[in-house]
């Protein structure tokens, strides 16, 4: 039995491109910019170090991720015959290539697509060694098997949901169009592993409190206000602050006040959507909202880090990965986005950083791709869900010509 030509250019292209991916983070290659390794290096384990002493980082102002994030930065440990970091890279690409593997799988069933495999194939590359650098591709590969198990199996959605949001928070955000099986099984399975961590070491919720002097990221959309504001005189500055190079000064805490204020509006939005929208039937709609829902609040968030892209890319990957699904044009924005991210981080940083014109330019269209996703997206999402859109043709009456009078 042969196997499709289009079969074997997606799995060569995706093993040409991991190859690529590894010699990155292995420094065999390197891009211009910063390091973007010194996370595996420095700071996941530095908290491995903590977190194998029995205790959360408690006083580390950095650690602000859910008490499941504990077993992602614990996860080397299962290759102790590696070194910390090469044994989270190998991980890393082993989860890729068990996303990889769930959309080939899924491209074989009826109704479904290898354009999400493409899709996938392509975006973690565009985001160049950030994506083997930070647990986040492990966090995708959770919501990515939710996804495409949700519509078979409701309670395994909920339960890949709770973990999920339990390691990183957004993941909670796939089941914002399941059926009540998946949101009773998700607030069942986090209650058990809340308690369960919460048991296994002290300090689960610390993270909770290590978020509240934050400013705006100058990667985020809210900080084109003050990358333009500099070049008018802006007496604020740019500082690592809580993990990330962020802006800190006059009118920081009005902006991000405002940022927050459009993730309400966010939320107002798909609220109201998901009481107006109307079951069609069609497959790719849970997968849909989860992409425009997690692409609203990536949006409108104070902080956009590289990684976040990640995030987009396995969730339009799945949403692709169904034939009728609406959003191939934002899919593919989402794409541009993440090559522009790169060409910002690391590439390009020191100019965004600098807020000069160059950095300037970058932020300008990879925000501006992502406002033009998000829009385009929601349009979609509401019109394939649209009851008027989706109600069968009216027959056409046949006309009747009027009879001539018979009076005479």
């Amino acid at each position: 039995m042969s196997i499709p030509r289009r079969t074997l250019a997606v799995a060569a292209t995706w093993a040409a491109t991991r190859y690529l991916l590894l010699l990155c983070v292995f420094r065999v290659l390197a891009l211009p910019g910063p390091d973007v390794t010194s996370d595996v290096h420095v700071i996941y384990q530095g908290w491995s170090q903590v977190l194998l002493t029995g205790t959360y980082p408690l006083d580390d102002v950095t650690w602000q991720y859910p008490p499941a994030a504990a077993l992602a930065i614990l996860s080397p440990a299962a290759l102790p015959f590696l070194g910390y970091a090469t044994a989270f890279f190998v991980l890393c690409f082993l989860a890729d290539a068990l996303v990889f593997a769930l959309l080939m799988y899924a491209a074989g069933r009826p109704g479904k697509s290898l354009n999400g495999a493409w899709v996938w194939t392509v975006g973690v590359p565009l985001l160049g060694p950030t994506a083997y650098a930070r647990y986040d591709l492990m966090v995708t590969a959770v919501a990515v098997a939710a996804l495409l198990a949700g519509a078979r199996h409701p309670r395994t959605l909920g339960a890949l949901a709770a973990f999920g949001a339990l390691l990183k928070v957004w993941p909670v955000l796939l089941l914002v169009r399941a059926p009540r099986r998946a949101w009773t099984t998700a607030v069942v399975s986090a209650a058990a592993l809340l308690v369960t961590c919460a048991a296994a070491a002290p300090g689960a919720f610390a993270f909770l409190t290590f978020q509240r002097e934050r400013g705006t990221e100058v990667e985020s959309l809210g900080a084109l206000v003050f990358h333009a504001a500099r070049h008018f005189g802006w007496s604020g500055r740019v500082q690592l602050n809580y993990g990330s190079v962020e802006f800190l000064g006059p009118y920081v805490p009005l902006v991000s006040t405002l940022a927050m204020g459009l993730s309400v509006l966010a939320f107002g939005w798909l609220l109201l959507w998901r009481l107006r929208a109307w079951d069609t039937g069609r497959p790719s709609t849970l997968a849909d909202a989860a992409f425009t829902a997690v692409l609203l609040f990536t949006t409108t968030s104070r902080v956009i880090s590289p990684q976040y892209l990640l995030w987009l890319v396995g969730l339009a990957a799945v949403c692709l990965a169904f034939r009728r699904s609406p959003m191939t044009r934002p899919a593919l924005m989402v794409l541009a986005a993440a090559l522009v991210t790169l060409l910002e981080f690391p590439v390009w940083f020191s100019h965004v950083v600098a807020s000069d014109w160059l950095g300037l330019l970058l932020l300008c269209v990879r925000n501006g791709l992502l406002v033009a996703a998000s829009f385009l997206a929601c349009r979609r999402l509401w019109r394939s869900t649209s009851a008027t859109r989706n109600l069968p043709p009216v027959p056409a009456q046949p006309t009747r010509t009027a009879e001539p009078s018979r009076t005479g």
